[in-house]
């Protein structure tokens, strides 16, 4: 989607945030179909940046909130903004900060997990706790899985759509994503599910600065 929105670098070379980037995974999957353009990793761990800088030619320390970002008003043209919104406390504020440094027209590539996934809407249905909700950071308690992975917030695909062009966005395009979680058994019915972005594990949304 990103590749799409960009288009070829020719003589602009666009300045690309992975935010969130950790261990610099999915920005170094992204790098090869963004040739030209600046790919920037940007965590607030350092951790995650000593293994960034494995894979990423430049990735910088900054926080969503506090003092902000290191980066001037609208110096970046897109960012990327992969599974990390479901983790933050004050995902509003996330969102005016990623404005503020992006260009006008730049564009802001988002996913999170979906709280009306199909299999959560049958979980619901039978009175358990849907896959990626927590009730607690200690442990896992009502739902299926194992891993307790610090999700504090949850969005259906209209709710996102909403919050984010609340937030001065124009949505350009939303998807589905399958989620390697599913069990293998399923995992034909959750790609299936992505033809309806409402029904995928995954929404994968882009949005324009307006």
């Amino acid at each position: 989607m990103l590749a799409a929105a960009l288009g070829a670098a020719g003589k602009t070379r666009r300045t690309v945030l992975d935010i969130g980037c950790g261990d610099g995974t999915a920005a170094a999957t992204a790098a090869p179909l963004l040739p030209g353009h600046r790919i920037v990793g940007v965590d607030w761990s350092q951790d995650a940046l000593k293994r960034a800088r494995t894979r990423l030619p430049y990735a910088v320390r900054g926080e969503l909130s506090g003092p902000g970002l290191p980066f001037a008003t609208a110096s970046v043209d897109a960012v990327l903004f992969s599974e990390v919104v479901e983790h933050l406390v004050d995902p509003d504020a996330a969102l005016d900060e990623i404005r503020r440094i992006l260009r006008p027209g730049g564009h802001l590539m988002l996913s999170t997990p979906n709280l009306a996934a199909w299999y959560n809407r049958g979980l619901l249905l039978a009175g358990v706790q849907p896959v990626f909700s927590e009730v607690s950071l200690r442990a896992i308690h009502g739902r299926p899985g194992r891993e307790v992975v610090g999700h504090l917030r949850l969005y259906t695909a209209r709710a996102l759509r909403e919050f984010v062009a609340a937030a001065g966005f124009e949505v350009v395009r939303l998807e589905g994503a399958p989620f390697h979680g599913v069990p293998r058994p399923l995992r034909p019915l959750d790609r299936l599910a992505c033809a309806r972005p409402s029904l995928a594990s995954i929404l994968l949304l882009h949005a324009r600065k307006t």
